[in-house]
């Protein structure tokens, strides 16, 4: 399933994660971990926000992803289904009309 991952860092422990050099570190071993089709990096709320477009093969994954963003960078992090077009195109072929 295609999944919207959004991770708000608290802003206290990203900036030691810079401080010591793992944010990047842990960044990229995540975006090689989940292999995102799209991947983007803002600010929102006040917070460093990432934003990564995935394929969950099992909702088993959850703890693998969250977990290092959990323990190391006290984040907030949501998990939302998504479709793209073609998502979109071949549900509503399936309405029936």
């Amino acid at each position: 399933m295609r999944v919207l991952l959004k991770v708000q860092m608290d802003t206290e422990k990203a900036n030691e994660a810079i401080r010591n050099g793992t944010l990047a570190k842990l960044i990229q071993e995540s975006v090689e971990q989940i292999k995102p089709e799209a991947a983007y990096f803002t600010a929102e709320d006040g917070r460093r926000t990432a934003y990564m477009v995935f394929d969950m093969q099992d909702s088993s994954q959850m703890p693998v992803i969250s977990e290092p963003f959990f323990l190391n960078l006290g984040a907030k992090i949501t998990y939302t289904p998504v479709m793209n077009m073609e998502d979109v195109q071949k549900g509503l072929s399936q309405l029936g009309r």
